[in-house]
């Protein structure tokens, strides 16, 4: 069996790793200190669920339902596009804002509901755990649970390092300058993302 979970671990690092919308969300998250747990708990959760879903075969769905891709795909570009130029506005806008100490926390349903959204309208994200981790997995016909179960356990360490491991980093965002260049990023990403999306 470890020789099936090692490798759906590596693949799911190496996936997951990459700058996205899901995990610039986290580590803002992680920055603010603001609801970290259940924000890492769901994104290593939906992609569980992702992963068992591909691994389940489930990754047909597309050829089944062909107008699936081309909605979720318009829909995640949208939600991405908004979600950036809020960023925009958060990075330019003075004040407490970008004062991660004096900032008012959003609730944890607001959180919950950014965060699903993020995961779940993103193309992307079924494109990395649906498809290419459940294409993958039929290499390891007898271990492909093993392979689903590394893959997951790729997911699970990398949120809560991103979501605890960002307090590290927060002596450099106690200067509102820093906030403005995350801010900037985060909405560069989202804006890229939905842009690559729908062109």
């Amino acid at each position: 069996m470890l020789s099936a979970f090692l490798p759906g671990l590596l693949l799911g690092l190496s996936l997951i790793v990459a700058i996205g919308a899901q995990n610039a969300f986290v580590l803002r998250q992680g920055l603010r200190g603001e609801h970290v747990l259940a924000v890492c708990a769901t994104c290593a959760v939906s992609d569980a669920l992702l992963i068992l879903a591909g691994v389940g075969g489930f990754a047909q769905a597309a050829h089944w339902l062909p107008w699936l891709e081309t909605a979720t795909r318009y829909a995640g570009a949208a939600f991405l596009l908004v979600y950036g130029l809020r960023s925009f506005r958060s990075a330019w806008r003075a004040g407490g804002a970008l004062d991660p100490a004096s900032a008012v926390p959003a609730g944890l349903g607001a959180t919950l509901a950014t965060c699903l959204a993020l995961t779940w309208l993103n193309p992307h994200v079924y494109l990395d755990t649906v498809v290419l981790v459940g294409s993958v997995s039929t290499q390891f016909a007898e271990g492909k649970h093993a392979f689903a179960l590394g893959a997951m356990t790729a997911s699970l360490l990398f949120f809560f390092a991103l979501g605890f491991g960002a307090r590290l980093l927060r002596p450099v965002f106690a200067r509102p300058g820093a906030w403005r260049a995350l801010d900037t990023g985060i909405g560069l990403v989202m804006c890229t993302i939905a842009v690559g999306l729908v062109a």
